[in-house]
């Protein structure tokens, strides 16, 4: 019954997906006993979320959880909630192991604490501007027992003279005045760790600027963008010096990382 009167608002899934939440059950244990009998307690948190839901209030902020690289983090609307694909960076990660790694653009610390719960060895640091990320980042990291340094601050401010073998960065890249940032579950995350500037592309080119004076002889960086600036990301990485410039396309096909090495 509580499923029929959600699906009038949402889909399916996403209307079990909450009962599960409320009722602290798995999928296949709600499946299993169909006759569960849900308290007029639960029943009115239910109806909450659902309204919520309904209102466009994402389900990873709702639930307050939300799956990155095959582990469970902890969400809060501090932080943007983690997408799949920025997975993407976890795998060049684990293909060019590395011993100093950083994360720059913490957020919940889904990525640092994937490459971190992947490769034990290296030491990993992860650097945000909100200190409100970083309290839900550290949180996740003591959940996944990893060693992640979090550091708070804008981009390379904290990390000065250091310097690592690899980098890797989702930060914002949506335009300013892009439509969607009015639109769905983004209209309800923090705007600083989406948009960065008129073209999107203020905050890459600080950081593709600055990573050279701190990256390691031969370190790579890499840097997650949007759908439509490859060519302009590939730009900014020659004019920056690297060398050996590529460029990853994501699960969708789409160009969605751009790496280079310091020469």
């Amino acid at each position: 019954m509580l499923l029929d009167e959600a699906r009038a608002s949402m889909p399916l899934r996403e209307a079990r997906l909450l009962l599960c939440h409320v009722l602290d059950v798995s999928h296949a244990g709600l499946e299993a006993h169909p006759e569960c009998k849900v308290s007029p307690q639960d029943t009115a948190r239910y109806m909450d979320l659902v309204a919520r839901r309904s209102a466009g209030e994402p389900v990873a902020y709702l639930t307050g959880h939300r799956e990155f690289y095959g582990l469970d983090f902890c969400v809060t609307p501090a932080v943007l909630i983690p997408r799949e694909e920025t997975e993407l960076l976890v795998e060049i990660a684990l293909e060019t192991p590395a011993r100093r790694i950083l994360d720059m653009g913490a957020g919940s610390g889904c990525l640092a604490i994937a490459v971190a719960k992947h490769l034990p060895q290296a030491e990993v640091t992860a650097v945000d501007a909100s200190a409100a990320a970083l309290d839900v980042a550290r949180e996740n990291a003591a959940r996944h027992g990893v060693v992640v340094r979090f550091l708070h601050g804008d981009w390379f401010a904290p990390i000065a003279g250091e310097r690592f073998d690899l980098i890797l960065a989702n930060p914002p890249y949506v335009a300013e005045g892009a439509a969607h940032l009015t639109q769905g579950d983004v209209r309800f995350e923090p705007r600083r760790a989406l948009a960065a500037g008129a073209d999107g592309l203020n905050d890459i080119r600080r950081i593709v600027a600055g990573a050279t004076g701190h990256l390691a002889p031969g370190g790579r960086l890499y840097v997650e963008q949007g759908y439509d600036q490859a060519m302009a990301v590939e730009s900014l990485f020659a004019g920056a010096g690297f060398s050996a410039i590529e460029q990853r396309r994501d699960l969708a096909g789409i160009v969605r990382v751009t790496g280079g090495t310091l020469p």
